[in-house]
């Protein structure tokens, strides 16, 4: 398809059953190439492009939408990895 391709990739990473360690990574995507991400663990927007760098700092300066993202640990990850893992032991 000719054009420029658009997307988001929302994810969330943990190795151990008491989510202790889970971390939530958001991925701004244009072309196939990540130009922002958000990182629980880091806590912030980073850009890693000229845009990117510019949408980084300007989201860096609003409390509510860093809040936001770094409540989706709680909310969407921890949530749905709850229901994940009490379906797996549910039918072992």
């Amino acid at each position: 398809a000719n054009g420029y391709y658009n997307s988001g990739l929302a994810k969330c990473i943990w190795s151990s059953h008491d989510l202790s360690d889970m971390v939530f990574i958001r991925n701004y995507i244009f072309n196939k190439d990540v130009f922002i991400q958000f990182n629980s663990t880091v806590g912030e927007f980073v850009g890693y492009t000229e845009l990117g760098v510019k949408n980084a700092e300007a989201w860096n300066k609003d409390p509510a939408q860093l809040q936001q993202e770094r409540a989706e640990v709680e909310r969407y990850c921890k949530h749905n990895a709850e229901i994940d893992q009490s379906t797996i032991t549910g039918k072992s």
